[in-house]
């Protein structure tokens, strides 16, 4: 009897043992699971950053924020550089390293204005808090797909750019370009930037760069007898494949397509005398590599460029712009007076050019005047400077040059609307004579490399000029200070070749520029202002 209740007994406790192992099993099973699919963002903090290697200059931008609500990422995909991620709840600080730009046509990013890039061994570091503004943009040069990171106070969004930037070994780059939107208020405080240093791009190198040039001989029809050097027989090309390349910062290849965006609907107006003249056919040149019908170009009055006719203005159909140059030796009024039974050349310097009225209602004017401003082409000051009624029987270049300058800027505060025309103007470019002067023999036919970067010429007494009047006057005037860099490019004259061959003339052009050369970076300067003007100018 005993042995059959014990019997009976069994079955039963070993039920309990297996439903309570059982059930513990699960139990920690589904517990495992809950505790994994607990929010990151309830338990730790969040550092999110991005960091780049690269062997060219680089700078690097801090971004701190202060959120009220925790942050969540939704996407992070396809960065080609290496990066960590670390959550953090109440903060974010992203680092982005910028690379420099290098050799492809396409716009970058304007350290010289934003304080953005900087040396590889000095980065700078600039720091935002989020203001009540509702957005704020910086750009960044990165490969990267898109990505996204959001939360109910912010949103970064990495796509493409409208700004890229490319590298020398013609890798292919996308911009990331970081948006803070501010979505609810996050902080009273103003955007600050701090530690910001300004890139002084007039002092740097050339550096050979096989990428160049931006157009040929060949390609561009606008280029004159006098600065056609490949045409007129010269023979070695490296003059038209040195690049300028500031130290602290990158001035952005020429993006002619964006340049036409740019001037769309507008007038791009040159001013002044031959080196203008050379400017204003690297422009048209550099534009054409836009054009895919050259018959949608011309010149509205059916002129060739020559050197006789000084005006010109060619049509862009597809952008219902104009790139007009207009000569103007002086800036001010060259005429006649008479002294005593004679008529003699005299310069007007207290009144414009008779073609100023030409000027006029352009939207970007690109001014200059220094070449004409020498001994023999003034007389040497004497019964040539006229003010008034009166001719000065001998005045100083100088002086007469500050008085000319005095009226232009006089001119320009009264007819120019600055709300409407961006003006510039141009310091002066240097000659290169060897052994004399243009007419007494002088020479520059052995240079074929520019000039070593430690050489440090004489910085020239009318950029002074130039300068200090500018700084004198209501209306903003952008100098476009290239007499440095091109102080270095005695190789970029055309020497023996600003003309045909077999010319029996012996004079040397040491003055002018061959094209495609040296007036291109002057353009893309003008075009690195005035793309710096238009993202200025976006709402935040």
């Amino acid at each position: 009897m005993e042995k059959q209740r014990s019997f009976s007994i069994k079955p039963t406790r070993l039920w309990l043992f297996s439903f309570t192992i059982s059930f513990s099993l699960i139990f920690f099973i589904f517990f495992s699971i809950w505790v994994l699919n607990l929010p990151l963002y309830s338990r730790q903090e969040t550092h999110f950053q991005f960091n780049s290697t690269t062997t060219a200059a680089s700078a690097s931008a801090s971004v701190s924020l202060s959120l009220r609500s925790p942050f969540k990422i939704q996407s992070l995909t396809g960065f080609h550089k290496n990066y960590s991620a670390t959550q953090i709840r109440n903060s974010i600080l992203v680092s982005t390293h910028f690379n420099r730009v290098e050799n492809e046509s396409q716009v970058s990013n304007f350290s010289t204005f934003e304080g953005i890039l900087g040396k590889e061994n000095q980065p700078q570091s600039v720091a935002y808090d989020i203001n009540s503004e509702k957005n704020s943009t910086f750009f960044g040069n990165r490969s990267t797909k898109s990505g996204t990171v959001s939360s109910k106070g912010l949103e970064i969004d990495s796509t493409s750019s409208s700004i890229p930037i490319w590298n020398q070994q013609q890798q292919q780059q996308q911009n990331v370009s970081i948006v803070l939107s501010k979505k609810e208020e996050a902080s009273s405080n103003v955007l600050k930037v701090v530690n910001r240093k300004e890139c002084d791009i007039t002092k740097g190198k050339w550096v050979f760069d096989e990428s160049y040039p931006l157009y040929t001989n060949a390609s561009c029809p606008y280029i004159d007898e006098g600065f056609s050097c490949e045409t007129n027989g010269r023979l070695d090309k490296n003059f038209m494949k040195w690049r300028w390349q500031p130290q602290d910062c990158d001035i952005p290849r020429f993006n002619a397509t964006q340049m036409l965006e740019l001037i769309r609907g507008k007038r791009l107006v040159f001013a002044g005398d031959s080196i203008n003249r050379n400017q204003w056919e690297s422009m048209l040149c550099l534009l054409m590599g836009a054009i895919k019908d050259p018959r949608k170009v011309y010149e509205t009055r059916g002129r060739r460029i020559t050197k006789e006719k000084g005006n010109y203005c060619f049509k862009f159909v597809d952008y219902q712009c104009t790139v007009e140059y207009y000569v103007t030796h002086f800036l001010v009024h060259e005429g006649k007076a008479r002294i005593g039974s004679k008529r003699v050349q005299t310069l007007r310097i207290d009144t414009m050019d008779k073609g100023s009225s030409r000027w006029r209602g352009a939207d970007i004017l690109v001014f200059n005047t220094a070449h004409w401003w020498n001994h023999h082409k003034t007389k040497a000051g004497k019964n040539y400077y006229q003010e008034r009624n009166q001719v000065h029987p001998r005045l100083d270049v100088s002086t007469a040059f500050e008085k000319s300058l005095t009226t232009w800027a006089s001119w320009i505060d009264r007819h120019i609307n600055p709300s409407k025309t961006q003006v510039f103007f141009r310091s002066s470019a240097p000659s290169h004579f060897s052994g004399g002067q243009w007419n007494t023999g002088g020479h520059c036919r052995e240079a074929s490399q520019p000039i070593p970067e430690t050489y440090r010429g004489e910085y020239p007494e009318k950029n002074i000029i130039v300068e200090q009047i500018i700084g004198k006057m209501k209306t903003p005037v952008t100098f476009l200070n290239i007499t440095g860099l091109s102080d270095y490019r005695i190789d970029g004259h055309p020497s023996i070749y600003g003309r045909k061959p077999g010319s029996s003339s012996r004079v040397q052009d040491c003055s002018h520029w061959c094209l495609p050369g040296v007036p291109d970076t002057w353009n893309e300067m003008l075009y690195m202002h005035l793309e710096s003007k238009r993202r200025k100018s976006l709402p935040n």
